[in-house]
């Protein structure tokens, strides 16, 4: 029974790429020294180590593909994309990340007045190319074919001179602990560039997404404007949203 659960903690581990001990504790429903004489076991085996807090899995896999990502969860996002349209007034200018769930914000801001988008994503681009009544800038860069976006210091520096109204955003992983987090050096510096200047910030994620810390922090949850999901997150997070005044909008699928 114990060796099942070290190879279902382990996989676990290797697919979620940085875990926290509370989290694998109610994940597993086990105390804290049972995951640690857990983890103790599985540090032999190799395939992960110890960070501060938790355990990262030793050869991280690399960011799925767009196209991969835009297919998971998909009726959430859809969701999702729809309820954030909502937040999102005639005449704003947004800042839309490489985030496979902005993408399904667009097709309910086509009928909204003098809406400017903004982002590095070519997925984004060519959704709103769609959509005549918006109006697009794109920012450069070297093209990164795995998050489908131009990534680099011209995308940085080309943000320093750009003040949207909202920030759009998606997140590999939501904790209170961490806040926002993402896998990708250069994604994460953009959204953390893009938020210096920014009036709001919305982050857009699924229920898959709370409780999971990946490997850079680039945006406290306390001071996010608005969080949009598919249904009632952690009591922890309802709290802090109410604590810090942050909006808290979703649908519930279950």
């Amino acid at each position: 029974m114990r060796l099942n659960r070290l190879n279902e903690m382990e996989q676990y581990i290797m697919e979620k790429e940085t875990v926290s001990l509370e989290h694998l504790a109610e994940h597993f429903q086990i105390s804290i020294n049972t995951v640690r004489r857990d983890l103790n076991e599985l540090l032999k085996r190799g395939r992960i180590s110890k960070v501060y807090g938790g355990v990262s899995a030793v050869s991280q896999a690399a960011p799925l593909p767009m196209s991969v990502r835009s297919a998971k969860n998909n009726d959430a996002k859809q969701k999702i994309g729809r309820i954030a349209a909502e937040l999102i007034n005639d005449g704003d200018t947004l800042f839309l990340d490489s985030g496979s769930t902005v993408l399904c914000m667009l097709p309910h801001l086509a009928s909204r007045k003098n809406i400017t988008i903004i982002t590095h994503s070519l997925s984004v681009m060519c959704e709103a190319s769609k959509y005549p009544s918006l109006q697009l800038i794109s920012l450069g860069g070297l093209y990164n074919h795995t998050t489908s976006s131009f990534v680099g210091i011209s995308t940085l520096e080309a943000l320093s001179s750009i003040t949207p109204c909202a920030a759009c955003m998606a997140a590999t992983g939501v904790s209170l602990e961490h806040g926002l987090t993402n896998t990708t050096y250069f994604e994460a510096e953009i959204k953390r560039k893009v938020v210096q200047n920014c009036g709001r910030v919305i982050l857009m994620a699924d229920h898959s997404k709370f409780n999971y810390s990946s490997t850079i922090s680039f945006y406290r949850f306390e001071d996010l404007s608005a969080v949009v999901t598919d249904r009632q997150p952690p009591k922890e997070y309802m709290e802090a949203a109410k604590q810090h005044h942050t909006a808290l909008l979703y649908e519930d699928f279950s």
